[in-house]
């Protein structure tokens, strides 16, 4: 009987700690997914730079006109429009550069960076060379909010011998203080931990 005792007392304080577990995470659960969208989200203010480098992969075009606007403001010399070729058998950098044009920016401000990458280190093996030949050493990153902190590293690592910048363009669907309330915020969010985790290992 005793020990029927004490084993119903055990159960029962793991389901109270449970439950207090429970309710403090429900408590600060903003706090909480707050700080795990943050944490993906390192970019600071824009410095003057040789060019900006746009990376692929927005649909919005956010990220070439946060670029764009950088070039009209004096901070940059030249916008390099990253271009994968996977949309419709044209490259991406086709497709934004008439974009920003469109919005107002002169076709001038960019330059083609043409290339066949499917992950942002195989972007970085792919463009270094070309940043490099025209003579681009200090470079700003142009990349959405969540994709700054692992798109840095990843260009810092390929290129020690250059100088990178981070400025973030909004995601129309990620804020790092509420991704979790829309489907595509939260799709965005799982899948960029899942690239950062997997870069911690070196996949």
């Amino acid at each position: 009987m005793k020990s029927r005792s004490r084993a119903r007392g055990a159960i029962v304080a793991v389901v109270l700690l449970l439950a207090a577990a429970l309710l403090l995470a429900a408590a600060l659960h903003t706090r909480i997914f707050s700080g795990f969208g943050s944490y993906l989200v390192q970019a600071g203010l824009p410095e003057k730079a040789d060019a900006a480098f746009v990376l692929a992969g927005d649909n919005s075009g956010n990220r070439i006109l946060t670029a764009a606007e950088l070039m009209r403001q004096g901070y940059v010399r030249k916008v390099v429009v990253s271009g994968p070729g996977e949309v419709y058998g044209l490259h991406e950098c086709d497709l934004a550069i008439p974009f920003a044009v469109k919005k107002g920016y002169p076709e001038s401000y960019f330059e083609h960076a043409e290339h066949f990458a499917r992950s942002t280190a195989e972007e970085a093996r792919a463009t270094l060379p070309q940043l490099r030949r025209d003579g681009y050493r200090r470079i700003i990153l142009v990349t959405s909010d969540y994709h700054t902190r692992r798109a840095a590293k990843v260009f810092r690592t390929a290129a020690p011998d250059l100088t990178f910048f981070v400025v973030a363009a909004p995601d129309p669907y990620f804020s790092a203080d509420g991704w979790w309330h829309n489907r595509e915020g939260q799709k965005t969010f799982l899948t960029e931990w899942e690239k950062t985790v997997a870069a911690w290992f070196g996949l």
